[in-house]
């Protein structure tokens, strides 16, 4: 939970708290619906006892906005209001073989990739649904006898505090039904061809509305003193993102490193489809009369948990901020490579039958050249993704603005200048998702507290990194990444090891169970005075 002032974008309270994660079997990952409204419900307490000792009066916050993780799936009922099952996560990997019988079926392959601007891939919501409505006899039984909702997260939040079972409001934003395949992006609306191709009863899905308008209020009994307070704000995280870090204008891109790495570009109000393996997504419409704005993204789907991986399954580090210091340590990766290929590759290559590889090893490589090599990764696959982005708009960025948790790894944002050979931009407030979230909140018509025109849009201060090594270096080392990469293809197939769930060999669950930061529900005051 983060509170912010809608005058100066200053962040005034803030809690977070984090959500399990598990592994049932290998290459599943899911999260307990009801530990994630736990989370929401703890965080916004929490908040508002903060604003309190800073004798902020809580009757200051005007509207409440939600960001959340993006394909996460979720079915629950309407009538108990319990979830049917644990929510599938974004990078699950059980419906591998649901997709590959997708593909088989589909003359060339993508037929609605120009709908829905995606690829068939198990990191889309539908191929989740597909699953749960095929495996989970609860599912089946509430969508027979007309009781089940679907959802992304926000969706399953935004019913939960505006009542639930009591007339809690179902519905959703542009951005994250965008996420889901089953969204044409062209008319934005749900797609009846597409929901006969995944065989999805549209009745289960979510009203789509804009990313800021009033939804509906706080009603819930644990909403406490937030109650009767309008929730406005709806964006999927990388799209909440993008808006706090004030990209309004076309060609204004960011590039988040979460657990993933999504490097979004705004392309205006008409979508752009690539060429090169990036995907066109929703970026956002600001209100139900604003026009629709979209984004190509890449998505990289192991950053932040490849450091998880060397800290949980390997034992190299032993905090997460470690890895600075063994890789500064080590100065260089001295020819060692590590494509973290965990869950398959995402853009530009989609190829889910990659695996990790680490290549370059001799008698000379320790930990640290590991933790070296394991932070390069993430910047190359970040340069593949902003080569894709260049060649598709024809437009060169001249400088990269980012965000997310590991930005504040110092090291890796040198590295990431100097193997893209141009500027690097953090923000020095770092809770750019949360802030994205609460200008739509504020924005929203029936809220107006915050002004998104770029003449009153707040000064963020930032700081910036320049490349310290000659683009030569910088060229020869991509090239040797791009080799390693290539080593990393083709290697899993289903054939030999699918099981009825149609999971993949994958990483062991880790021990203890990691813990992932899901920043949820993020609220905003229009006028409060600090007490020093």
């Amino acid at each position: 939970g983060n509170v912010f002032n809608a005058k100066t974008a200053e962040l005034l309270s803030h809690h977070q708290v984090e959500i399990n994660q598990s592994f049932p079997k290998e290459g599943w990952v899911e999260e307990d619906p009801k530990e994630i409204m736990q989370s929401v419900y703890e965080c916004m307490e929490r908040t508002c006892e903060k604003l309190s000792q800073l004798n902020i009066d809580i009757s200051n916050i005007k509207a409440v906005g939600v960001a959340n993780q993006r394909e996460t799936t979720l079915v629950w009922d309407k009538e108990t209001g319990e979830p049917l099952y644990n929510a599938i996560v974004w990078l699950d990997l059980r419906t591998q073989s649901t997709v590959e019988r997708l593909i088989t079926k589909t003359p060339g392959q993508n037929k609605n990739h120009l709908k829905t601007g995606l690829p068939i891939s198990t990191y889309f919501s539908a191929v989740k649904l597909r699953w749960l409505l095929d495996n989970v006899d609860e599912v089946r039984q509430a969508v027979l006898s007309e009781r089940a909702m679907f959802g992304t997260v926000d969706s399953w939040i935004i019913w939960c505090l505006t009542g639930g079972r009591n007339g809690g409001i179902h519905c959703t934003d542009v951005s994250n039904a965008s996420r889901t395949m089953l969204f044409n992006i062209h008319t934005m609306d749900w797609d009846p061809e597409l929901c006969r191709y995944f065989d999805v009863p549209m009745e289960i899905l979510p009203k789509v509305r804009s990313s800021s308008e009033i939804y509906g209020w706080m009603v819930s009994s644990k909403s406490g003193s937030l109650a009767g307070v309008p929730i406005s704000g709806c964006l999927g995280d990388q799209s909440a993102a993008l808006v706090g870090q004030m990209c309004f204008t076309e060609g204004q891109a960011k590039n988040t490193y979460g657990t993933g790495c999504f490097l979004l570009r705004h392309t205006g109000t008409k979508p752009v489809m690539s060429d090169h393996g990036l995907l066109t997504t929703v970026a956002y419409k600001m209100g139900k009369d604003e026009p629709t704005c979209y984004a190509l993204e890449g998505s990289v789907a192991i950053a932040g948990a490849v450091v998880r991986w060397l800290k949980d399954n390997m034992g190299i580090v032993q905090s997460s901020s470690e890895i600075e210091t063994l890789a500064a340590a080590a100065g260089s990766s001295y020819g060692c490579y590590f494509v973290p290929a965990f869950s398959g590759l995402y853009a530009p290559y989609w190829e889910p039958s990659a695996r990790g590889i680490i290549c370059g090893l001799t008698q000379f490589t320790n930990r640290n050249h590991l933790a070296f090599a394991a932070l390069e990764a993430v910047c190359f696959q970040t340069r593949e993704i902003l080569d894709a982005m260049n060649q598709d708009s024809g437009v060169h960025l001249t400088q990269l603005q980012v965000d997310g948790g590991m930005t504040s790894n110092r090291l890796l944002m040198q590295l990431q200048a100097d193997i893209l050979c141009m500027s690097v931009v953090r923000p020095t407030m770092s809770e750019t998702t949360a802030l994205g979230a609460a200008m739509a909140a504020g924005a929203a018509e029936g809220v107006k507290v915050w002004n998104l025109s770029p003449g009153h849009l707040p000064h963020i201060t930032s700081e910036k990194y320049e490349p310290q090594i000659n683009s030569d270096e910088s060229e020869f080392r991509f090239a040797r990444w791009k080799k390693a990469v290539q080593r990393a293809m083709n290697w899993e197939t289903t054939e030999r090891t699918a099981t009825p769930g149609g999971s993949l060999p994958l990483l062991p669950p880790p021990e203890p169970t990691p813990k992932v930061r899901l920043p949820l529900l993020h609220a905003m005051c229009d006028s409060v005075k600090l007490q020093h």
